[in-house]
C-alpha cells in the first residue's frame, strides 16, 4: 500500500478556520480532530510493527499486561478492568492469542465462574521481540522528545480522570 500523497496545507487547520467562519471559534473542535487524526496515525504504525509477529495493539497490550503479573496470568475480568475494555473485546483478544498459543486459559480456581489466561513461554518470547521493534520506534512518537512525551502525558491525564479512568 503506498503512502497518500502530502496535502499542500493542514486540513485541520482549514477545517478550524471554516469552523470560525460557521459557528464561531470552538479550540477543542480542531483539538479532538488532531488527537483523533493522532491515533489513527499511531495506531497504523505501532499496527505494522507488531503485525509480522501475529499481533494487533490491543493483543500486545494484554500480553504485555499478562507479562507485568507476578504469575503471568490474570483473570479476564482483571485483564478488562486494567485494559479498560469490554468483557467481550477481552475475550475476543485472548481467543486470538490463545489460537495463537501464545496465551492458555483455565477455570480461576478462585472463582468459579471465572476465568485465568496466562501467557506461555513462546508468548513471551514474541512480547520481548514486538517490544524491542516497538521501542526502536519509539511507539511512534520519535518526532517528540522525553520532556514532550511526558507532557503530553501529564496533559491528557486531567481528561482520563474526568472520564472515569481512574481517581487521582
Amino acid at each position: 500500500m503506498s503512502k497518500p500523497l502530502s496535502l499542500p496545507f493542514d486540513p485541520i487547520a482549514r477545517a478550524d478556520e471554516l469552523w470560525k467562519q460557521r459557528w464561531g471559534s470552538v479550540p477543542s473542535m480542531g483539538a479532538i480532530t488532531s488527537i483523533m487524526r493522532a491515533q489513527q496515525i499511531l495506531l497504523g504504525q505501532v499496527d505494522a510493527v507488531v503485525k509480522p509477529y501475529g499481533l494487533t495493539f490491543a493483543r500486545y497490550e494484554a500480553l504485555v499486561l499478562l507479562t507485568f503479573s507476578k504469575s503471568g496470568e490474570l483473570p479476564m475480568s482483571k485483564i478488562g478492568e486494567r485494559l479498560m475494555v469490554h468483557p467481550t473485546s477481552v475475550t475476543n483478544t485472548v481467543d486470538r492469542l490463545v489460537r495463537a498459543r501464545l496465551v492458555d486459559k483455565r477455570p480461576n480456581p478462585n472463582d468459579g465462574r471465572g476465568t485465568l489466561a496466562s501467557i506461555t513461554a513462546k508468548g513471551r518470547e514474541v512480547v520481548d521481540s514486538a517490544t524491542r521493534d516497538l521501542m526502536a520506534m519509539d511507539f511512534g512518537l520519535g518526532v517528540y522528545d522525553a520532556e514532550e512525551c511526558g507532557e503530553i502525558f501529564a496533559m491528557l491525564r486531567p481528561l482520563r480522570v474526568a472520564s472515569g479512568d481512574f481517581q487521582e
